[in-house]
């Protein structure tokens, strides 16, 4: 916003009322171009993954996204408004850059995490949640002292690339590990043993299976289907319809409902819900096989989309507001997030068990891709949304 304003304002607000076309289009341009890179590679990676090596696809994209950050946080101190369209053409480069590298190394995660025992996977999402926690106690922090937007910024990307650089270092780290190397190179469970007539024993010629994806899908695609429904649940009413929502004693001169109420519920009470649920479902795995009750359980859930379209809102113009309560709204934010956290874990802890072992880093990353499309395809649903409401 700061970045984009209208620079020829003059009055003492930095950011004029008036929105520039390049404030009102950022955050969409923003969302798209990030969901078409971002799943475009989570399918690539799918496909063409373990013809790259483990070590490239984890820490050469860290590093990669390490360098973007940087960049990033230099334009913070950069005068760019005499050069503001190129500055935000260069801005979008960067998100493509930092999605492509992003969906190669979460493919690549979610591959490796697939190959462990069921609770390393359930480390890995619940590590996903925890992300959005810590980002949202952050923004709570800003809001409080009221950061000037440059100071801001500058304290959110040196985060960013202190978190990056420790992720690197741990990845070298426990790569050299023989508990990882044990579960990343699968030892004999990959490997064909041939009988040759010249021996009187069986000899082991090292030929690696390789995963076919028709069959890896053809065993896991209402898995894929169900993760995706999930998310394209979640994303077509969160953040963009919730975020519009409002306490209802807004405007009453009361800190809570005017200032906090939206960014703690909307965003600290969905990720830690989102991260309860994770953890839940690591502890009481319900269902375990039957991945067509899950499949039950999603559509169930998009219940949740009509009762958030008519929450109290200033934004409604065709749809009626039917749920003015804080404490419904509360309720069922907490409890979608729950249903989200609870259910991912389930199909990713699933997954694994029905394909075989060197199958199941193929599989993870499928569903990660899967996961990818729902995010997109819930992204361009919820711009009709906020449209209807």
């Amino acid at each position: 916003m700061y970045k984009f304003r209208n620079a020829t304002f003059n009055g003492t607000n930095p950011i004029s009322e008036e929105l520039t076309p390049m404030q009102k289009s950022f955050s969409c341009d923003l969302t798209l171009t990030a969901s078409i890179s971002g799943t475009t590679f989570l399918i690539l990676n799918a496909i063409y993954g373990q013809k790259v090596s483990l070590r490239l696809r984890m820490l050469g994209t860290l590093c990669i996204i390490l360098i973007i950050f940087i960049i990033t946080t230099a334009f913070v101190e950069v005068n760019t408004d005499k050069w503001q369209e190129q500055f935000f053409l260069i801005t979008l480069l960067c998100v493509v850059i930092i999605n492509i590298s992003s969906a190669t190394m979460s493919g690549g995660l979610f591959g490796i995490a697939g190959l462990f025992p069921s609770e390393y996977m359930t480390a890995v999402v619940s590590g996903q949640a925890l992300g959005g926690i810590f980002t949202a106690l952050t923004f709570l922090m800003v809001l409080t002292f009221g950061a000037a937007p440059n100071a801001t910024a500058f304290v959110f990307f040196s985060i960013g690339i202190a978190l990056i650089l420790i992720n690197i270092i741990c990845y070298a780290v426990v790569e050299r590990k023989d508990f990882f190397k044990y579960y990343v190179e699968g030892g004999d469970k990959f490997k064909i043993v041939y009988d040759d007539p010249t021996q009187s024993r069986m000899v082991d010629r090292g030929v690696a299976l390789e995963p076919n994806v028709r069959e890896v899908l053809g065993k896991i695609y209402v898995h894929a289907v169900t993760i995706l429904l999930l998310y394209a649940t979640t994303l077509s009413v969160y953040p963009s319809v919730t975020i519009l929502m409002q306490s209802e004693n807004y405007g009453q001169g009361h800190a809570w409902n005017d200032i906090y109420y939206m960014p703690v519920v909307n965003y600290l009470f969905f990720n830690s819900g989102d991260y309860f649920g994770r953890i839940i479902s690591g502890i009481w795995e319900w269902p375990r096989k039957n991945v067509h009750t899950v499949l039950l359980l999603v559509i169930l859930r998009t219940i949740y989309v009509p009762l958030f379209l008519c929450s109290n809102s200033t934004q409604h113009i065709f749809l009626p507001t039917l749920i003015s309560s804080d404490l419904a709204f509360i309720c069922m934010m907490i409890t979608f997030a729950l249903s989200n956290g609870y259910i991912t874990n389930i199909l990713l802890n699933m997954v694994p068990r029905c394909v075989m072992q060197h199958e199941k880093e193929m599989a993870s990353s499928i569903m990660a891709a899967s996961l990818s499309c729902g995010l997109a395809m819930g992204s361009m649903i919820t711009m009709i949304f906020v449209q209807m409401l």
